[in-house]
């Protein structure tokens, strides 16, 4: 079959960022993968269910114990857990010279509150968290398990102070158990950096992307991605895109909802100064496709993480491999600055 070419004018251009701007899979959905073993599921399950959608709907969803007040710093947590898997093959694995997974640098983000147990289930991925925290076991004395009983019966001791035994032997055992806890907890943290840094989850830019930012005047693009900012400025900068003015990110206090709902893409245009309706969406995935359809912008879906069969009944008004298959012209109109793109499609 022949490619057709289609030529069309807009506004403006509103990118979604991971899948369509940047590639950081990897990293995503090993974090996820992370969650998902820290909290007994499946990751295949997380992983799917998680794509597209905004982390304090995931993780909303995964952790309902989050507390409102909480879910912030989680969000944050979780994302540079994203940016630690990305960057550490190259800062601590094979990649650097330093290799050294076990670091003890700022940026490695503390493990989440649900991790300090490890799961005890094998899952369909289990395979690609080689080293992983499933792996670890507890390492008590069997005579030792056997007080633990009586320790959890007691009081609980308010955080910062000192339990009191009237039984020096039971003393003795609950600092070794804390201690053996904590000891726990750094192998847990040591494992885990050392499944990140064994694998190359670099974020990359996509085909094309380069071209297209450049030809689009400033002013004229916007990004409003389901990341927090904290994960949406790490990706670009890593990638060497500079962050537009207007970058809209799920921790937006301004969004009432995110992805699938078209509030993403609505006020995106809104802060650019253009109608949405005049403007074109670049989305990869399903969620995202349908809310810059129902933003009514023009919407181009690009096939870079997801089969064509996946995302061609989503509503998109064109589907390309990727944005080499697209060409964007700022020219004059009636006056007036237009954005002419022309698709092979």
């Amino acid at each position: 079959m022949s490619a057709q070419t289609t030529s069309f004018y807009a506004d403006a251009v509103l990118f979604d960022m991971d899948g369509t701007l940047t590639d950081s899979i990897s990293a995503v959905e090993a974090a996820w993968g992370k969650v998902a073993t820290d909290i007994g599921q499946d990751p295949e399950y997380v992983i799917a269910a998680t794509h597209g959608k905004r982390a304090v709907d995931n993780l909303s969803q995964f952790k309902p114990h989050i507390k409102s007040h909480e879910m912030d710093d989680e969000v944050t947590a979780f994302e540079e857990t994203i940016l630690y898997f990305a960057d550490a093959y190259h800062t601590h694995g094979p990649g650097s010279q330093q290799n050294s997974p076990a670091s003890s640098s700022p940026a490695t983000p503390s493990l989440t509150p649900g991790s300090s147990a490890p799961s005890s289930r094998n899952t369909s991925r289990a395979s690609s968290f080689a080293g992983g925290l499933n792996q670890l076991a507890a390492f008590r004395r069997p005579s030792f398990l056997s007080k633990i009983s009586g320790l959890l019966s007691m009081s609980a001791v308010r955080e910062g102070e000192r339990a009191e035994f009237d039984d020096p032997i039971m003393e003795e055992d609950h600092e070794e158990m804390l201690s053996q806890e904590m000891q726990l907890k750094k192998d847990q943290l040591k494992a885990w950096q050392l499944e990140a840094a064994a694998v190359d989850r670099s974020v990359r830019i996509l085909p094309g992307v380069k071209r297209m930012i450049s030809s689009i005047p400033e002013g004229r693009y916007a990004v409003a991605t389901s990341g927090a900012k904290t994960y949406a400025y790490g990706c670009m900068t890593r990638v060497g895109i500079t962050p537009p003015k207007v970058t809209i990110t799920a921790d937006d206090k301004r969004l009432k909802a995110g992805k699938p709902a078209p509030d993403p893409f609505l006020l995106a245009a809104k802060e650019l100064g253009f109608d949405a309706k005049k403007c074109v969406v670049f989305e990869d995935s399903p969620s995202g496709i349908r809310a810059g359809v129902a933003s009514g912008a023009t919407v181009i879906a690009v096939c870079t993480s997801h089969e064509r069969s996946k995302i061609e009944n989503c509503g998109a008004h064109f589907l390309v491999d990727n944005m080499e298959k697209i060409a964007c012209q700022a020219v004059e109109v009636d006056g007036e600055l237009k954005l002419k793109f022309t698709v092979v499609a």
